[in-house]
């Protein structure tokens, strides 16, 4: 598979690219946010080999982060409901922007860059009206130019379509006010879904069978292919349910196969998903059940656990999959484990 760090090394030699890139910050394979044990928090970019490669302050416990295609800027996202998101100049930690949410308004933690890098798209809550909007920003100056209805009731992640500006957003159905904190208001009556979205217009939308309704679709991968594996966190009673479910443009969802002890054992919580370069597989974290599953893809079903305390930002790098912990491992699956002293992995890892 052509990396991203290899097509930008390809326009560097022909002299195309603009300046400056990733490769000015030395070519970081991810990006994660952590926890410190002092109590303060870091954007981090790691290396192929999990070896931490800069920590860039953060004001409060981070989420995701959005990586723009070219320029060597992130944007890191507060936590749910945090109304605020920073972009880093990741060569020297500065602070380019910060985007605040607009009145009424939070942040769910996720967004995702335009094919050419000219538009972020952010997942927000309108929790005066309940319902879910996608932010539209200018990702040369940070301004807001603009917003579009997510589709749904908390949208949580944001993809973007290989090679196209087709999102896809897992809107998870849950009903949340700032004022009530995390607490989910309307678990009888949510209804999850995953929302394509082509020029600022819905084109498909997928939900799940009506006793299913309260498996909240939280996460999202995306292969080279248009496939979508979709994680998901049960808020229903204590028998087990299916986490994880796979979808492609015009078809129905199908979702995975798994002995039911197996669902037990991630209970009820998906944590972060991604494929494998090669398509063929669809790994999911469990940081409640400290395992790590993986399916095959298709037929999606469960073919491997492995146990890791912890375990939930997960991606895929040029030499497999690779996943994050909060008590600081980074572990190549299949492979060796990093230790990162002083950090504590939060929910996400972001491949570049």
């Amino acid at each position: 598979m052509t990396t991203r760090r290899q097509v930008l090394a390809g326009l560097l030699a022909t002299g195309l690219a603009a300046r400056p890139t990733w490769a000015d910050v030395g070519g970081p394979a991810f990006l994660s946010a952590a926890g410190r044990p002092d109590g303060s928090f870091a954007l981090c970019g790691l290396n192929a080999q999990g070896n931490v490669m800069f920590r860039l302050p953060l004001p409060a416990r981070g989420h995701a982060a959005a990586a723009h295609p070219t320029r060597p800027e992130a944007v890191a996202f507060a936590r749910r409901p945090g109304t605020f998101a920073i972009v880093i100049d990741c060569r020297n930690g500065a602070s380019l922007a910060t985007l605040n949410a607009p009145q009424g308004r939070h942040f769910y933690g996720h967004g995702v860059f335009s094919q050419d890098g000219a538009r972020l798209y952010t997942t927000e809550n309108d929790y005066t009206n309940a319902r879910g909007r996608i932010g539209i920003w200018d990702a040369k100056t940070y301004t807001r130019i603009g917003e579009i209805g997510s589709g749904g009731v908390g949208p949580h992640d944001l993809k973007r379509l290989h090679n196209t500006d087709t999102l896809v957003v897992a809107n998870g159905g849950i009903e949340t006010h700032p004022d009530s904190g995390r607490t989910k208001l309307n678990l009888p009556t949510m209804r999850p879904n995953l929302s394509y979205i082509e020029d600022s217009q819905i084109i498909e939308q997928v939900t799940l069978n009506p006793d299913l309704h309260k498996n909240s679709i939280r996460h999202l991968a995306v292969s080279l292919t248009g496939d979508v594996a979709f994680g998901m966190q049960w808020q229903g009673g204590p028998d087990p349910v299916p986490l994880v479910g796979l979808h492609k443009r015009g078809g129905a969802a199908r979702l995975a196969g798994a002995p039911s002890d197996r669902w037990r054992d991630m209970q009820a919580y998906v944590g972060s998903i991604a494929f494998s370069n090669d398509g063929k597989t669809v790994a999911a974290t469990s940081p409640r059940g400290g395992v790590v599953q993986l399916f095959d893809a298709p037929p999606a079903t469960l073919n491997a656990q492995r146990k890791m305390a912890d375990a939930c930002g997960i991606a895929q790098s040029e030499n497999g999959l690779v996943v994050t912990s909060g008590t600081g491992a980074v572990r190549m699956l299949g492979g060796a484990t990093t230790q990162a002293n002083g950090l504590m992995w939060d929910n996400h890892l972001i491949a570049l």
